[in-house]
Parts: structure tokens; sequence; C-alpha cells
């Protein structure tokens, strides 16, 4: 994560790149209020100055791995980006991907974007609500894919699944069993800024539940 940090740090403009399904996307579920990489631009381009950074979302719901890297020179590659954050496995697990064939995608995924002068960021999954679908019932092991990939490797990872395990207002975080709401998308940006060590709740209103 030193890498992105300096980039953060640095006064040479950025494109910020988010690469995911639904979550990512963060349509329908917000109900009009702002997802989380909408709460990262305002952090990163507003409150941190970093005017000539651009923010960009080409998540779409529905996609799984197959769809990133189908559409990978059209959705990633065409903006250039200098960091991509990549969010997937929700649909991968409901479409009975294996472990190791997810791990082989996110491979050639990270490939493809060193190949292209970008650093990737790895993010898991949000856990499914109380394990109420069986449909889903792999997430933890592909989340686990996820984390010994980005070990194995040495890419940065955000687990977004361990830290919503581990919070006790995780009910009240979900629209749906699948899809976070409003402040589930404010805790997926706070998780995320505290990863790149740009959390600041006595200063940035975008760091805090409540203004």
């Amino acid at each position: 994560m030193d890498r992105i940090k300096a980039i953060l740090n640095s006064p040479a403009p950025a494109r910020w790149l988010f690469y995911g399904d639904s979550i990512t996307h963060g349509a329908l579920h917000t109900y009009g209020r702002r997802d989380f990489t909408e709460h990262f631009r305002e952090r990163v381009l507003w409150e941190m100055r970093r005017s000539g950074d651009l923010v960009l979302n080409s998540a779409y719901s529905g996609f799984t791995t197959v769809e990133l890297l189908r559409d990978f020179d059209f959705r990633a590659a065409a903006f250039r980006p200098t960091v991509a954050f990549v969010m997937i496995g929700t649909n991968d697990s409901g479409r009975e991907t294996p472990p190791e064939e997810f791990s082989r995608q996110l491979g050639e995924l990270v490939d493809r974007f060193a190949a292209i002068n970008c650093l990737t960021v790895l993010q898991t999954s949000i856990p499914v609500l109380r394990d109420l679908i069986s449909k889903y019932r792999s997430l933890p092991l592909l989340a686990e894919s996820m984390r010994q990939f980005a070990a194995r490797r040495g890419v940065p990872l955000v687990d977004h699944f361990d830290s919503w395990r581990k919070d006790p207002a995780e009910f009240h975080l979900h629209d749906d069993i699948l899809h976070p709401n409003a402040d589930g998308h404010v805790k997926i940006a706070h998780d995320l800024f505290k990863a790149l060590g740009i959390f600041d709740p006595e200063t940035s209103n975008v760091c805090r539940f409540f203004r």
C-alpha cells in the first residue's frame, strides 16, 4: 500500500479507477445517495485538493471476473488509470466459480493492469447478510482466495469482508441480503480511507457518518 500512499502524497495528477460489480456500481441500493467511489472522489479531489486527479467508476451490476477480463480494454485500459481498485467476488460465488479459478482470473487482471503501468488494489466483497442465501455459500472461500493471492503476489488488499463480519452494526449497513445501503457505502469508503492513511474524522466531513 506504500506505493499508493506515495501517489496520494505526490503533486503529480493521478487517475483512480474503480472496477467491479453492483456493489461498486452503486446503483439502486443507495436510493440517490452517494456510493463509496463518490465519497472517495470528494475526499481526494475536494478535501485533499487534488484537483488534477480523476476518479472513474466503470463497474456494472452482475459482473464477475469473467466480465472484468472480457471488457478490460474498453472499461479499464482505455482510461489509462494510475491505480485500479478491484472489488469482485459476489457474483463469482453465485455462479459457483471455484476458488482456484477465481485466483487465476485475479492474476490475469492484476497482470493486465501491470501491463498498462497501473497499480492494483484488491478489495474483498462484503459478506452476505447472516449467510441467508445458500447460493452464495462459497463467498467466504473466495474472500480467502483473494487474501491468499494478495499475500502471494504482494498486491495491496482492503478486506471489507472481514471488517463487515466484525462490525456489530452490519445488519444496518445492508439494503438487502447482498448489497450495502448508503450507510454501508460510507463504511466501505471509511475502511478504504483507513487503508490508504487518509481517514481523518476530525477535519473531514466525508470521514464521518454524521455531519
